[in-house]
């Protein structure tokens, strides 16, 4: 059989690509993992009290408008690093900026409060249940979208794998702000975005493990 034969007999009957089965596919993972995240803060922590007073509401929603400013770039920035040379073009720094402006926030609220606030400005009542909940509640969006990862074809592991521990750090902080009571902007700098950097940390790490295809 000659060359232009076989290359005739391969591509004939070929179906077109859909290139957007990847996009539904995290879309549909992400909602999973956040509706899985939302029933399990609420059997096993609780929504925090008084969420339609004023004063509970409101920081609650700045709160989780910074996470979904993170959250979104860092969704469709997945979606193209999961195709094959897809890592090109994905200015990564960028999805970082909500937390750096929250960050500045927080330095300008402490040099306004008295030294004697800042320890509970940045500690709070749950320093300890956020360190430990966000982290271990992203355990399950990370494995709703590994799997759908992992039926795509990312090259860059470690990228894709961190860009998944963003996600689902996220997905869980979103979740675990409906419980938690600590709303400064000090406190949210720190241990919100400390955490979501750990998942995503740990997701650079095991990105070569488990999305390997």
């Amino acid at each position: 059989m000659k060359t232009d034969d076989l290359i005739a007999m391969l591509s004939a009957d070929v179906a077109p690509v859909d290139h957007r089965w990847t996009t539904r596919s995290l879309a549909t993972a992400v909602a999973l993992g956040a509706a899985a995240t939302l029933i399990l803060v609420i059997v096993a922590l609780g929504v925090r009290a008084h969420l339609t007073d004023a004063g509970v509401f409101v920081p609650l929603l700045l709160k989780i408008g910074v996470l979904i400013a993170v959250l979104v770039p860092a969704s469709v920035y997945l979606a193209r690093v999961v195709r094959p040379g897809g890592e090109r073009g994905t200015p990564l720094g960028l999805v970082a900026l909500p937390f750096v402006g929250v960050v500045l926030l927080a330095a300008v609220s402490l040099g306004f409060a008295p030294r004697a606030h800042w320890d509970r400005m940045v500690m709070g009542d749950q320093w300890v249940e956020c360190l430990v909940s966000i982290p271990l509640i992203a355990i399950v969006p990370f494995a709703v979208i590994v799997w759908v990862v992992r039926r795509s074809a990312p090259t860059d592991l470690r990228r894709a794998g961190a860009l998944v521990g963003l996600v689902a750090g996220c997905v869980s902080a979103v979740g675990y702000a409906l419980h938690c009571v600590d709303d400064t902007v000090p406190f949210v700098a720190l241990w919100y975005g400390g955490t979501i950097a750990l998942c995503t940390l740990a997701g650079r790490a095991l990105g070569p493990r488990l999305l390997r295809w």
